[in-house]
């Protein structure tokens, strides 16, 4: 089954971090939103890879890429909440949340945090006990 991935879920696969097994596993067939891949790319490029190197992972890892609609963006604003600031969301976040939801698809991330989140329609997998 395909699955979302948050960027903290591919960055623990890419650095070998725990849960990278868990996320491993799911690759081939996972999608991630183009607003977390561009999260990944900035965090590879921030610990020192090239931009062509940090592309070059992330096109490996073979997940696909969507595109960020106005619908997205509007799922994302709608995911604003006292309960998403309260635990501190950030936009990246609930830009996977919300192709998760609009895909009707489980949303795989290494925050913890998340897993006390209840949000219609949303299906979370944490890659970290």
């Amino acid at each position: 089954m395909a699955k979302v991935f948050d960027s903290s879920a591919v960055l623990a696969f890419l650095y070998d971090e725990p849960g990278a097994d868990k996320v491993r596993v799911d690759l081939p067939d996972g999608v991630i939103s183009a607003v977390n891949a561009a999260e990944v790319l900035a965090v590879l490029v921030r610990n020192g890879a090239p931009l062509e190197d940090a592309s070059l992972a992330l096109q490996k890892t073979r997940l696909k890429v969507q595109e960020f609609s106005l619908a997205g963006a509007a799922k994302t604003a709608a995911l604003l909440s006292p309960q998403s600031r309260s635990l501190g969301l950030s936009p990246g976040d609930r830009a996977c949340m919300a192709t998760a939801i609009l895909l009707k698809l489980p949303a795989v991330t290494a925050e913890r945090i998340w897993t006390g989140i209840e949000v219609p329609d949303l299906r979370i997998e944490c890659i970290r006990g």
